[in-house]
Formats: structure tokens, C-alpha cells, sequence
């Protein structure tokens, strides 16, 4: 663009303060983005987990307290908590980690492990209790770290945040970022509709997720 051109522009822009507003702000936006650098994986919005996926993401963690009962040898019935090293020890065959497997992946593991130890190498694994953190942030009235001993879905964790500040969160983008094998993972979800009951499936939050609820772009 020639300088002539230019100064008619600029003195155009001039004469509308608000278009001068919002075209300087569209560059403002582009330059960001062009700008951003996070690599995030999963930024489409997603569906709430079946209970499958829920099911899956109920491993055992350090600081879990188990039951674990051998209806053929109940001498050898125990109740643990699994400890900060992440392992338990029992009879028999000493330490066992159960870390990161479910219930079920810990009775397979222990029935390979007392197969020639006892007659009937059935096993029962109860979690008696379970906890873990997740992290609320952005337009919420306390945010911060939340603790629970049950499954948690984004709403709730959002409640026990002390509930969105209704005047600034945008509540149909709200943001569960996750780590899966070293990568983050980021899921964008619509909690108005989940108020609003236009939605009926929660999502279900694992272990050192974090919410983020954005405010709404306003115009000054």
C-alpha cells in the first residue's frame, strides 16, 4: 500500500473510532495466534467417557486402602493401604505392587503369584477407600486443588470450586486438560447445556485433571 493510500486509510480508521477498534483488535488476535506454541493434542470437544473409559481410569494409587480375600485360605485375608513406594506386603509372597492396575488386573496378578501356594487360588480385591486431587482455575470463586474419595465429574468439581462467577465464565467452553502418556490431552466441554439439561451424560474426571473455565471476550 502506497503512503497516499495509507494516510487515506488511517484518516478513514480515524472517523470510526469503533472500526479502527475492532480491526486493530482482529490483528491483535491474528498475531496471537500465529504466536501460540502449546502443542496439545484433542482440542475438538468431546464426548463424556462410557463407563468403560471410567471404569479403566479406577486403578489403585499409593495411599488406597485394600481388601484382599482368599475364600479358599481366609488366613491369608489382608487389609493394606498401599504405601508411598506404591507396594503392599503379603503373605507368602512379599512385596507386590498393585499400582496402576484395577481391581481386577490385581486379583489376576495375585492368583498367578499364589498358584502354587494354595489349594483354591481365587482372589477378591475391594478398594475399602480411594482418593484423588484434581485442579480448578479461571472464572470459578475459589479455585484451587479439590480432593475426593469418589468418582468426580467436571460440574461437581466445578461446584466444589464454589461455582462459576456467572458475570465473566463462559461456560460452554470449558477446558479439562489431561496428561496421557506424557502427552496432554484437551477436552472442551459445554457446561451450560449440562444446567441447562440439554445434556445428560457427565464428564468424569481421573487424577490430576484440571478444569479451566474461561471468561467471555467482551468489548470495552
Amino acid at each position: 500500500m502506497t503512503s497516499g493510500y495509507l494516510s487515506v486509510f488511517v484518516s478513514r480508521l480515524a472517523a470510526f473510532p469503533r472500526l479502527a477498534f475492532g480491526v486493530l483488535g482482529l490483528a491483535a488476535a491474528a498475531a496471537f495466534s500465529g504466536c501460540e506454541t502449546t502443542a496439545v493434542v484433542g482440542n475438538n470437544p468431546a464426548p463424556a467417557p462410557s463407563d468403560a473409559r471410567l471404569a479403566e481410569s479406577l486403578v489403585v494409587r499409593e495411599g488406597d486402602a485394600l481388601r484382599i480375600a482368599f475364600p479358599g485360605a481366609p488366613n491369608l485375608d489382608t487389609a493394606q493401604q498401599v504405601r508411598r513406594d506404591g507396594r503392599i506386603t503379603l503373605a507368602l509372597i512379599g512385596e507386590f505392587s498393585p499400582v496402576g492396575l484395577t481391581p481386577v488386573q490385581v486379583e489376576q496378578e495375585l492368583a498367578k503369584l499364589y498358584a502354587s501356594q494354595i489349594v483354591s487360588n481365587e482372589v477378591t480385591v475391594t478398594v475399602i477407600s480411594s482418593s484423588y486431587s484434581v485442579f480448578v482455575n479461571g472464572a470459578v470463586l475459589r479455585p484451587g486443588k479439590i480432593s475426593t474419595d469418589r468418582p468426580l465429574s467436571a460440574l461437581e468439581a466445578v461446584m466444589e470450586a464454589g461455582g462459576f462467577i456467572s458475570a465473566r465464565a463462559n461456560m460452554k467452553a470449558v477446558v479439562i486438560i489431561r496428561q496421557v502418556g506424557g502427552q496432554t490431552q484437551n477436552y472442551t466441554i459445554d457446561l451450560q447445556s449440562v444446567l441447562a439439561g440439554r445434556t445428560n451424560e457427565p464428564f468424569m474426571l481421573e487424577p490430576s485433571d484440571i478444569v479451566f473455565v474461561p471468561e467471555r471476550f467482551s468489548w470495552f
